[in-house]
C-alpha cells in the first residue's frame, strides 16, 4: 500500500470485555493488517489489543490527580485533550469511537480545538449508550447533539438504528448505517472436542449436554434465569453448566445454585479472554437477557455451531433465526427457554441440523472480512469528501 492510500485511524473504545470493545479493537487490528496505522486511544490496553507494533499504537488517557478536581469525572476532558495531542501529532484521517457517551462527546470536543485539521468522527453506537445511558435525562441532550454532530454514525443492528431514531427524536432523514457485528470464523469455529470438558467435569457422562453462557453478568443479562433454565433442563435430564464472565450478579448465582445443590453440576471461570475450545464443545448458549442490541457472545456461539436459547428482544432477532439457528423466548419465560433446550439436547440429528445452519448462517452474513470492507469504505468516502454534517 502506497503513503497516498494508507490511512491514518484512531480508535476510542472501553478497554473492557464488553462487545463494544471487542469489536473496536477488531477493526483496529484487521485495518492494520491492511497495512493502515491505527493509534488506539483508551484509558487503558484493550483486553484484545496485545502489545503494539509499527502499525498499532497504544496511547493512555490519563487523568489528573490534583486534588479539586478528584470525583470530578475529568476523564471525558482527558480524552478529548489526549484526541486533540494524537491527532495533531500523528495526522489522523479518522476518529472511530465506539458508544456515544461519553466518546463521541470527547470527540466532537477534540474537534472544536482543531478545526479545520480535525479528523472525522466516526461514531458507532452498541446498545446502553442509546437505550439506556444517553437516554436518560442527565445525559440525552449531550448524547444527541454528539450523535449529530458526527461525521458518520454506525449501529450493529436494525433494532439499535430505530431505538436511535425514536429514543432521542432524531429524524429518519440522519443516516445511520447498519453494519452488523462480526466474528474471526477461523477462530470461532466447530471443534466437537470434549475432552476439555472433562477437565472441568471429570465425572461428565458420554451423552451428558454441556450448556454455556457469557456475560459480563450485569443485571440485564438475568444471570438467575440462566440458573433456572439449567435447573429445569436438569430436573428432567442430568447436564451441566459453564459460566464465563464476572460481575454484580454472579455471587447471587451461585448461592442460588448452592441452595439447589446443583454447585459441582457448574463451572464458574471468571473472566476469560480465551475460551473458543470450551464455546464449541458445548451444546447450547443461553442468553435470557432483557435487552440485547446484538449479541456478539451468541454470534461467537453461532459461529462454533452451537444452538443458541435466546430472549426475543432487540436485536437478537436478526441474528437467530428461530427454529433454524436457535430458538427465541418471551423474557423471563424459563420455562420456555429449558423446552426449547431440551428439544435440542434430547434428539441428536436436530442438534446437528441446528449446528450446521448455525455455521452456514454466520458464514453467509457475519464474517470479519465484509464488515471491514464497510468500515474501509465509509473511512475513504469521508475521507474524499472532507465534508462534516
Amino acid at each position: 500500500m502506497s503513503a497516498t492510500d494508507r490511512l491514518n485511524l484512531g480508535i476510542t473504545c472501553f478497554p473492557t470485555f464488553g462487545g463494544s470493545g471487542l469489536i473496536a479493537t477488531e477493526i483496529g487490528l484487521a485495518m492494520a493488517d491492511r497495512g493502515h496505522r491505527v493509534h488506539f486511544i483508551a484509558r487503558d490496553l484493550p483486553v484484545r489489543l496485545h502489545g503494539t507494533s509499527r502499525q498499532v499504537l497504544f496511547h493512555e488517557v490519563t487523568e489528573s490527580d490534583y486534588p479539586a478536581l478528584q470525583h470530578a469525572g475529568t476523564y471525558p476532558l482527558a480524552l478529548a485533550s489526549k484526541m486533540i495531542e494524537v491527532a495533531s501529532y500523528e495526522r489522523l484521517d479518522i476518529l472511530h469511537v465506539h458508544y456515544a457517551v461519553p466518546h463521541a462527546t470527547a470527540a466532537w470536543m477534540a474537534r472544536e480545538v482543531l478545526g479545520d485539521k480535525a479528523p472525522r468522527i466516526v461514531t458507532t453506537l452498541h446498545g446502553t449508550d442509546t437505550t439506556l445511558v444517553g437516554t436518560d435525562p442527565s445525559y440525552l441532550p449531550i448524547t444527541r447533539f454528539s450523535i449529530l454532530r458526527s461525521d458518520a454514525v454506525t449501529a450493529p443492528s436494525e433494532f439499535l438504528r430505530r431505538a436511535t431514531w425514536e429514543g432521542f427524536g432524531i429524524p429518519e432523514t440522519f443516516p445511520i448505517e447498519v453494519i452488523p457485528n462480526f466474528v474471526d470464523t477461523e477462530r470461532y469455529a466447530p471443534a466437537r472436542d470434549r475432552a476439555c470438558l472433562r477437565e472441568l467435569f471429570p465425572a461428565l457422562g458420554e451423552d451428558e449436554p454441556v450448556l454455556i453462557h457469557v456475560s459480563n453478568f450485569r443485571p440485564v443479562k438475568r444471570v438467575g434465569d440462566v440458573v433456572a433454565t439449567f435447573a429445569e433442563v436438569h430436573r428432567r435430564l442430568p447436564c451441566r453448566l459453564i459460566m464465563i464472565g464476572d460481575g454484580p450478579e454472579r455471587s447471587p448465582a451461585e448461592r442460588r445454585l448452592r441452595e439447589l445443590g446443583l454447585e459441582e453440576r457448574v463451572a464458574f471461570l471468571g473472566k476469560q479472554e480465551h475460551f473458543v475450545e470450551l464455546l464449541a464443545a458445548a451444546d447450547v448458549f443461553l442468553l435470557p437477557s432483557e435487552q440485547e442490541s446484538f449479541g456478539l457472545a451468541a454470534l461467537e456461539a453461532l459461529s462454533c455451531g452451537v444452538p443458541v436459547v435466546a430472549s426475543d428482544i432487540g436485536g437478537i432477532p436478526e441474528l437467530i433465526d428461530p427454529g433454524v439457528t436457535g430458538y427465541l423466548a418471551p423474557v423471563g419465560d424459563v420455562g420456555a427457554m429449558a423446552e426449547h433446550v431440551l428439544a435440542l439436547v434430547s434428539e441428536p440429528a436436530r442438534w446437528s441440523a441446528f449446528s450446521r445452519r448455525a455455521r452456514e448462517r454466520v458464514l453467509a452474513r457475519f464474517r470479519l472480512s465484509p464488515a471491514i470492507d464497510r468500515y474501509e469504505a465509509l473511512y475513504r468516502r469521508l475521507v474524499a469528501g472532507r465534508a462534516g454534517r
